[in-house]
């Protein structure tokens, strides 16, 4: 019975691909080379420059030479719930690698009670969530970051 379905599904794709009209692919050379010519060209070095020249901006205004990286909520929330044990989540928000590490050394985290405290202090600090980016501590709420 399985060879005689496998051997329907294979006939069914073969003429699937046969009927797919082949003549609707063509490639217009010029609208392509019109396009190349209209389009950017953005290479690493000008990227890097751009970058650098708005971290200098930054820190310039805010007296400070650390930029935080804008980390998103919904991202951080999902990994500390499927992944919180291992501290993902906090490599996520740009902690150092110790802290992370400390939380698989600790068994997930004090055997999960540390994931399971910053998956409700995320969720309740959703809104702001810049105090616990770059946190260096491994309980990231203490020390009145909120």
């Amino acid at each position: 019975m399985k060879k005689i379905l496998l051997f329907c599904f294979l006939t069914a794709a073969a003429l699937t691909t046969r009927a797919a009209d082949v003549s609707a692919y063509v490639i217009d050379d010029q609208q392509v080379e019109q396009l190349m010519a209209q389009s950017d060209d953005i290479s690493m070095a000008a990227v890097t420059t751009d970058l650098l020249q708005s971290e200098q901006l930054t820190a310039g205004l805010t007296g400070t030479a650390r930029v935080k990286a804008n980390k998103e909520f919904v991202p951080a929330l999902l990994l500390n719930f499927f992944l919180g044990g291992l501290g993902i989540h906090r490599l996520y928000l740009g902690t150092e690698t110790l802290t992370w590490v400390g939380y698989i050394l600790t068994f997930g985290g004090i055997f999960g009670i540390v994931p399971l405290v910053d998956f409700i202090v995320l969720i309740i600090h959703n809104d702001n969530i810049s105090p616990y980016v770059d946190n260096p501590k491994f309980f990231m709420w203490s020390g009145g970051n909120m």
